[in-house]
């Protein structure tokens, strides 16, 4: 019994990635239902889509958001975009997975995180590129898991994840088109919209052992989400509210298996 969230499909051509969603190669995908929000499930603030193809190179992702007044000011890379607004991707790997955020200015966050009990020395993670004795090596629990009985290792069952905040994608390719005005909310805009390209060669630890590019049926588990920073009565809204393909019921992002079920087909 089919069980997945969503069907990629797949493509024989490439996609030029500008942030371009309304051109035919996307119009021709079938699009999301509206992003729910991460606890409740109920329908998140703001109408956010997306849609995912792939091709023997690269696996595509869109997505369109709608936004009143498209804001983004953090543009050094690596800065921590989710303060603000954005859009983000996770893969899981099993014994490991990737996050990446992107905001209306298209910057760019990116982490691969590693769970500390498969991080065995000399298996496939202890690489120089995942040194955990890099100043850019942390350990982390999970979203708001940090107080009490849980400070330490957070609350998820397999404790806690090496976080390996200096890591970039090979091949990552993003862009960003906003149908509005940037950091003018002396205008309505419609919103935005984000397309991205991962190489599949560049995914062989996600991977886990699972053909790349996929097979017909292959199932991935992603998360597929935004965040949104609002001000009411001029005070910021914690925590920000979050949406995604598919409801958590806890506000964390980082549980692996309340993620999408995405499906790969032919």
């Amino acid at each position: 019994m089919n069980n997945a969230d969503y069907t990629a499909k797949k493509i024989t051509e490439s996609i030029t990635i500008d942030g371009n969603t309304k051109k035919e190669v996307w119009q021709n995908a079938a699009w999301s239902k509206r992003f729910v929000d991460m606890v409740t499930g109920n329908a998140g603030i703001y109408n956010t889509q997306t849609a995912l193809l792939w091709n023997d190179t690269n696996l595509y992702i869109a997505f369109t958001a709608e936004e009143p007044f498209v804001e983004a000011t953090l543009t050094e890379r690596d800065s921590i975009v989710f303060l603000e607004n954005d859009l983000e991707v996770f893969i899981d790997g099993k014994d490991c997975y990737y996050e990446l955020e992107v905001n209306a200015a298209n910057t760019l966050y990116e982490v691969f995180f590693i769970w500390k009990d498969a991080y065995k020395r000399g298996n496939k993670f202890d690489i120089p590129q995942f040194d955990v004795h890099q100043l850019q090596a942390y350990t982390f629990g999970g979203d708001y898991d940090r107080s009490g009985a849980s400070f330490w290792k957070g609350t998820h069952p397999r404790g806690i994840r090496w976080a390996f905040t200096n890591f970039d994608m090979p091949g990552l390719q993003t862009a960003v088109q906003i149908d509005g005005t940037l950091n003018d909310n002396s205008d309505i805009d419609k919103g935005w919209s984000l397309e991205i390209a991962i190489p599949w060669k560049s995914l062989q630890l996600l991977a886990d052992g699972r053909s790349i590019p996929p097979n017909n049926g292959d199932i991935w588990n992603m998360f597929l989400g935004r965040f949104q920073r609002l001000m009411v009565s001029g005070q910021e809204v914690i925590p920000h509210p979050a949406m995604a393909l598919n409801s958590h019921g806890i506000y964390d992002t980082h549980l692996t298996e309340k993620w999408s079920k995405i499906e790969f087909a032919v």
